[in-house]
């Protein structure tokens, strides 16, 4: 599992929920009533028209959650602290990549809730981030390393639908595919700060790519390659909802 202790530190900060992004996730909860947020770091995409109770293992996280936010306990996806069925749902934000026993975990998030709403994003379609083209360290992180996608959650659920969720050009959240069309924000290293994948890499890998990536923009590269993006008012890079 991805060790937050050090690389979650001012993550709420860079970390903010984009509504736009929130608007599915919350039609995906649907009329529940009460929501278990599974990996819940900071919370920011926890609905507050809901009863909801955080699972976060990360003390780092937890110490960063705002006083309104939702109680919150310190606990494993594989190993929920509560009784079978005690949610309507369970929902998770780019999370179970980052679990240690993923096939384990959602065992337990299907135990603890009657229904699961999860934000990730599918492997398939790393080919359209061109973010690798700069650090392709990054596929083989233990996280990112056969991250669970479609075929993943069909084995292991019994899924009712999964559908497209794409960024917007201004997304306010910093995770790691936001600034699709804004590559200038990949060089300042609080923006990086605020993604775990970039978190986890060596310094001299995080500089290489850098150098490479300010070079390009320097030189019109990158804008000769992917400059049509920065036309679009929002890209489909691969994130989904699945939902049982």
């Amino acid at each position: 599992m991805t060790d937050y202790a050090q690389i979650g530190l001012g993550y709420a900060e860079r970390r903010l929920a984009d509504p736009r992004l929130f608007r599915p996730l919350r039609a995906a909860i649907g009329d529940a009533e009460t929501v278990v947020n599974v990996g819940a770091g900071t919370g920011n995409y926890e609905p507050s028209d809901c009863i909801v109770v955080a699972v976060e293992p990360s003390e780092t996280m937890l110490a960063q959650r705002a006083p309104s936010a939702a109680p919150a306990v310190r606990a494993f996806a594989e190993a929920l602290p509560f009784r079978d069925d005690a949610f309507d749902v369970a929902m998770g934000v780019l999370t179970v990549h980052h679990w240690s026993d993923r096939a384990r975990g959602l065992e337990e998030v299907q135990r603890v809730a009657r229904r699961l709403a999860i934000l990730y994003f599918e492997p398939t379609m790393t080919d359209d981030m061109w973010v690798l083209e700069y650090w392709p360290e990054i596929l083989d992180l233990p996280s990112e390393n056969d991250p669970p996608g479609e075929q993943f959650f069909r084995r292991h659920l019994d899924v009712r639908d999964i559908v497209a969720v794409p960024v917007p050009v201004d997304c306010i959240d910093g995770f790691s595919g936001a600034y699709w069309a804004r590559p200038e924000a990949y060089l300042d290293p609080g923006v990086r700060a605020g993604m775990s994948s970039f978190a986890q890499l060596d310094p001299g890998t995080v500089g290489a790519g850098t150098a490479r990536l300010r070079a390009d923009l320097e030189s019109g590269r990158w804008d000769a390659r992917h400059g049509s993006l920065r036309t679009l008012a929002e890209y489909d890079i691969g994130y989904r909802i699945v939902t049982t």
